[in-house]
């Protein structure tokens, strides 16, 4: 099985979480045997050769960061530079995002259902996996354990070819949170979430605090 894979972050290689979870998803991939091409569509040098590649795919694989229950606007930019095709290849998506909860990414699965459409392409699934906001905040071993289980669903897909196994409507975790789950982690972002939050600020140079609000009555 040969993929064709677009990263479909706006943001270079360096900073983008949707890379690193490819990075071990495509491990997966390969350990079952299967070939892939990446492309990255922050790189508008590139979209040429995406758009190339994209009319000769059989499979396509399109990874998506979910911000805030957004579609990233350079995607689809791209999008709508590509040529539908005629039904003759098949496209499943990872759609990954910072929010926990599966819930908060259906919107956006919805949407790729109606966007393979549009592309003239055979759905083959969608991937949802929330909680990653940090990936590019941790360092080995750290970044391994959000990013490691993505290795597996590598392998899946090799096999399957789809999303569709039971095993990857699991790896999206609770739709919901419980209510006592939901008030203790709202009680951690206002204690220990602030405090962290506060530290990356002051390492980016944020002068003023997070509370500042300068146009505020």
């Amino acid at each position: 099985m040969h993929v064709m894979i677009i990263n479909g972050s706006p943001r270079v290689k360096k900073y983008s979480n949707t890379d690193k979870i490819l990075n071990k998803f495509t491990e997966g991939l390969a350990e079952q045997g299967g070939t892939y091409e990446q492309y990255e569509v922050s790189d508008r040098k590139q979209w040429d050769d995406i758009r190339e590649a994209f009319r000769k795919a059989d499979n396509i694989l399109i990874a998506i960061p979910l911000y805030v229950e957004n579609i990233p606007g350079l995607l689809l930019e791209f999008l709508e530079t590509v040529t539908p095709r005629e039904g003759d290849c098949d496209i499943a998506y990872i759609l990954q995002g910072g929010f926990a909860e599966g819930a908060q990414l259906r919107c956006g699965e919805k949407y790729l259902v109606m966007l393979s459409k549009h592309l003239g392409c055979r759905y083959k699934g969608t991937l949802v996996k929330g909680d990653n906001f940090s990936i590019r905040f941790f360092e080995g071993d750290m970044q391994d354990r959000v990013t490691g289980p993505y290795k597996r669903m590598g392998e899946l897909f090799a096999q399957r070819g789809d999303f569709d196994d039971k095993e990857c409507k699991k790896f999206t975790g609770p739709e919901i949170f419980p209510v006592h789950i939901r008030i203790l982690l709202g009680v951690m972002f206002k204690t220990v979430g602030r405090i962290m939050f506060n530290k990356l600020a002051k390492s980016w140079g944020c002068e003023k605090p997070l509370n500042y609000k300068p146009y505020g009555t």
